[in-house]
């Protein structure tokens, strides 16, 4: 029996109970891929509940203001994500006339969707015979075919693409790259894979020789980079002062006054440059947390410390609020905010709700 048959034959009797697997909306299958870009699928479900029931359709999610779109996408991180699934919705809606693309050129058009999710969406949805590569069936396939080059070259996404094809069946296309999905879930894991139970061990190159823990190659290693954020925590009338995120991976996020710097900076040196970045002379500049909070992210490692601060007038660019569920943040944000709770609840006279919780774990 064939390679994708005996796949096939798996998925009927083991494919995974998914909320986006009982549809073929373009829509639905485009949101549930954006979301488990960097999220476990168990994790995915809950966003992807919670993102649905706010935006059900394109049109709810074209005619949504951008900080009501990344409110729901609160907690999920990579917020550029949430930014480009609201400007493709627009443009389907505005430049489309509401027609979701329907094969794989066209849909990779559309602004941040790349090759994997343009091949998952033709596929599924409009069973197009394009092969959807993600981690799992690269993984498979390095097992599958022992291929000893690391997955993140443009050469060999070009060859390993056309492996997969020609190993796909005549259709079922959808199904097919779903049921490849499941598999590396489920069967050929990252670590500890299920070989005794492994339908296709007999066509597996690194199997026979005992080598499956060898495979993928792994990628070298990035060494991340650290920056230290030093906030400012400004108070009045019980309100905090936060303020929008101009540019980079928090773009149009909110969060409190912040000083960032590749080293580690002393209490007098953000005196001075908080003093001169908001015009105001500091009479007051406290430390709130003597260990710095770490937050990572892909690529960064960041340190951050917060500083309980006063001026002499009130003269500040941004928003004083108590009401922090109006305004989408970070998780570090919410990290702090959680963890520093009754201390801020007793500096700014009021308690601060308990919906930090769920953004934090």
């Amino acid at each position: 029996m064939e390679f994708h048959n005996i796949i096939l034959q798996w998925y009927d009797l083991n494919k995974r109970d998914l909320p986006w697997r009982s549809t073929k909306e373009p829509y639905k299958i485009w949101v549930s891929e954006i979301i488990l870009q960097q999220t476990r699928v168990v994790n995915g479900i809950i966003y992807y509940r919670r993102f649905i029931e706010h935006f059900p359709n394109l049109h709810s999610l074209a005619n949504a203001d951008e900080n009501d779109v990344l409110l729901i996408w609160q907690g999920l991180g990579y917020y550029s994500r949430a930014r480009n699934l609201h400007f493709s919705a627009k443009y389907i809606v505005d430049k489309l006339n509401s027609n979701f693309p329907n094969t794989f050129q066209d849909i990779i058009k559309l602004k941040g969707i790349g090759d994997y999710t343009a091949s998952a969406i033709s596929s599924i949805c409009f069973e197009e015979k394009v092969p959807a590569i993600d981690g799992n069936i690269f993984r498979i396939l390095s097992r599958l075919f022992e291929l000893k080059e690391s997955f993140y070259s443009n050469k060999f996404k070009t060859k390993i693409k056309k492996l997969a094809l020609e190993i796909m069946p005549n259709n079922r296309f959808g199904d097919y790259n779903q049921a490849l999905m499941d598999y590396g879930s489920i069967i050929c894991k990252p670590i500890n894979p299920l070989c005794s139970e492994c339908m296709v061990s007999t066509m597996c190159k690194s199997f026979k020789k005992n080598k499956v823990h060898l495979y993928p190659v792994k990628k070298k290693k990035i060494k991340l980079k650290t920056y230290y954020y030093e906030y400012i925590i400004v108070i009045k009338e019980n309100k905090f002062l936060i303020k929008k995120i101009d540019n980079g991976i928090w773009k149009n996020l909110f969060q409190f006054p912040v000083s960032i710097s590749k080293t580690k900076q002393t209490k007098n040196e953000l005196i001075k440059i908080f003093s001169q970045e908001i015009g105001n002379n500091i009479t007051k500049f406290n430390l709130i947390n003597k260990s710095f909070i770490e937050h990572r992210l892909s690529h960064l490692k960041i340190k951050s410390r917060f500083w309980l601060v006063n001026f002499e007038n009130n003269f500040l660019d941004g928003i004083f609020t108590n009401d922090f569920n109006r305004y989408p943040m970070s998780k570090l944000m919410y990290k702090f905010i959680n963890d520093y709770e009754i201390r801020l609840s007793k500096l700014s006279k009021f308690k601060l709700n308990n919906y930090y919780v769920r953004n934090t774990k």
